[in-house]
């Protein structure tokens, strides 16, 4: 549920909207503008000073003058469509500083949209990612990181490609990219003979990197896995690099779903195994989203979420009768079941609770509100071992989702669509909340609302003075670059919820979701009419 800021010509009495009033204004003044606008500005001031070098010298020289307005003008073509031309044309759709290309210019082609038999094409145009294709008599050979393209007797000798790729999909940050193998693609006249022969294509990717983080295993590994791999219907064997059992266990049902053969440890597995294509590194789009334009047969992350449903299905259906066994074992099984019965119609609310950095320290009081506003409350705190399966059916059942800002938040993936969710933004975290979680969980239909706390809500407020820069001006610390983000506003804050401003927050998602279940009611009541109605016609 998103709310949007009114300015209302009322002087504000209560401290804490003067508070929050002020907190506006200066987001207000350090607000950053858009590059097309800054370009606007700088091009006017080089006008303005092109106009007064030209006023003083055209005394001297009108000729010159006319060249000058000619060379700004010139730049000012530059400016305005350079940007269009290189970023549009060559990926725009990965370049991390946003500019996007409008919705309906979307008649680009991207580079090897087509590959010859016998062949190894690249497309590194890129930001994010590399993706190299290779169609023909393909082989591994892990002993040196290679796969081979066997060249056919007929190619002639000089026509040898050698390609280096590093399959993981944050080409831009050279630390991390620094620990991902490296793989070399060759073109060959001679090969080890075929261990394994598989009749499908090949998807080569790494599972290291970020791995470990549940919003980097997602939105770098398993949304780019079903972006590259989803238009093959389950005839595709993954081949892993730094493979890892426990990513096996940790997304095993997911990747069922992608691959109806076992996944092959490259480093592991010493044999040869040959495909008659294979696609080396992974497609990317955008934080935890899918562009339907840009995938084949028009996949969103709708269809992702969909596929998840598909994924999760059969353990949550086993979590459920085990659970349903143990109640039926349990003495107290009547009380429980008369308690889900007196619950069964208040809108369920799942808080992610975290511990150590950004944890709510009001915690209990949270819930304590929640509870008074009608909710039915269930707290989860994930750990890295967390089955899944057992996060997904929590909050697949929930109407309400509350989080302070991290990797968790990633977890609304499992959330269904028009359900609602909370994210507790803390200072300093503005724009990470809104475009690694705000904005994703729009484009899958949720109900997002901000919750951007005051500098009084948060830890640092009692340990700096109340005119300290990293309490007023959060945007002049995170400039001082990422580590310094890191330490002061990640991993030193907590946050102290003031239970009276959340709660207006809390009332209004309880609103919403009691008018969506009437509403609903409404269609179910009015569907069983249809139908009564339907067979008395055919009586």
């Amino acid at each position: 549920m998103v709310h949007h800021h009114r300015n209302y010509h009322v002087q504000p009495h209560r401290k804490e909207d003067l508070e929050e009033q002020q907190q506006q204004q200066q987001k207000q003044k350090h607000q950053i503008q858009d590059p097309p606008v800054e370009q606007a500005h700088r091009l006017r001031h080089l006008m303005d000073y092109a106009y007064f070098v030209g006023h003083h010298r055209s005394r001297v020289s009108n000729t010159a003058f006319l060249r000058l307005l000619f060379l700004f003008s010139l730049i000012s073509c530059t400016l305005l469509f350079a940007p269009r031309v290189f970023f549009y044309t060559f990926g725009a759709d990965d370049v991390e500083f946003r500019m996007r290309p409008r919705e309906d210019d979307q008649s680009w082609a991207a580079p090897c949209s087509t590959v010859r038999n016998d062949s190894i094409c690249c497309d590194r145009t890129a930001f994010r990612t590399d993706v190299c294709f290779m169609r023909g008599d393909v082989r591994t050979h892990a002993a040196s990181n290679s796969i081979f393209l066997l060249s056919p007797s007929s190619s002639p000798s000089n026509s040898t490609v050698d390609e280096k790729i590093r399959p993981y999909t944050r080409k831009w940050e050279a630390s991390v990219m620094s620990t991902i193998d490296e793989l070399s693609l060759r073109t060959v006249a001679a090969a080890n003979r075929c261990d394994v022969v598989h009749r499908v294509p090949a998807v080569v990717f790494s599972t290291g990197g970020y791995t470990g983080n549940v919003y980097h295993e997602f939105n770098d590994g398993l949304i780019p896995l079903y972006i590259t791999s989803q238009h093959f219907d389950r005839q595709v064997v993954f081949v892993m690099l730094e493979y890892h059992d426990w990513w096996m266990t940790k997304h095993g049902h997911v990747v069922s779903r992608l691959s109806d053969y076992p996944p092959i440890d490259f480093s592991g597995d010493r044999r040869t195994h040959c495909f008659p294509e294979a696609i080396v590194g992974l497609r990317i789009h955008d934080e935890l989203s899918i562009d339907a334009a840009k995938t084949k047969s028009n996949k969103s992350i709708s269809d992702f979420r969909r596929l998840l449903d598909e994924a999760y299905a059969p353990r949550v259906r086993a979590i459920d009768r085990d659970e349903q066994s143990h109640r039926n074992n349990s003495n107290s099984s009547s009380s429980s079941n008369s308690n889900n019965r007196s619950n069964e119609k208040a809108p369920k609310m799942v808080i992610m609770s975290r511990n150590g950095s950004r944890a709510i320290e009001n915690e209990r009081e949270v819930v304590e509100a929640a509870e008074a506003v009608g909710f039915e409350v269930e707290v989860m705190s994930p750990q890295r071992d967390t089955e899944l399966a057992r996060i997904y059916r929590a909050l697949n059942s929930c109407d309400v989702m509350v989080g302070v800002h991290g990797a968790a938040m990633t977890h609304f993936l499992f959330m269904r669509p028009r359900s609602v969710f909370v994210q507790v933004v803390p200072l300093g975290t503005d724009w990470a909340a809104e475009m690694y979680y705000g904005e994703p969980a729009r484009k899958l239909g949720l109900r997002y609302a901000a919750y951007k706390i005051l500098p009084r809500e948060s830890s640092l407020y009692r340990k700096y003075s109340r005119n300290a820069t990293i309490l007023k001006d959060p945007d002049s610390v995170n400039a001082q670059g990422w580590q310094v983000t890191k330490k002061v506003y990640l991993d030193g804050q907590n946050v102290r919820l003031d239970i009276g401003r959340f709660r207006k927050r809390l009332v209004k998602a309880f609103e919403y979701v009691t008018k969506k279940r009437r509403r609903q009611q409404l269609q179910q009541l009015q569907q069983l009419q249809r139908r009564q109605q339907q067979r008395r016609i055919k009586r």
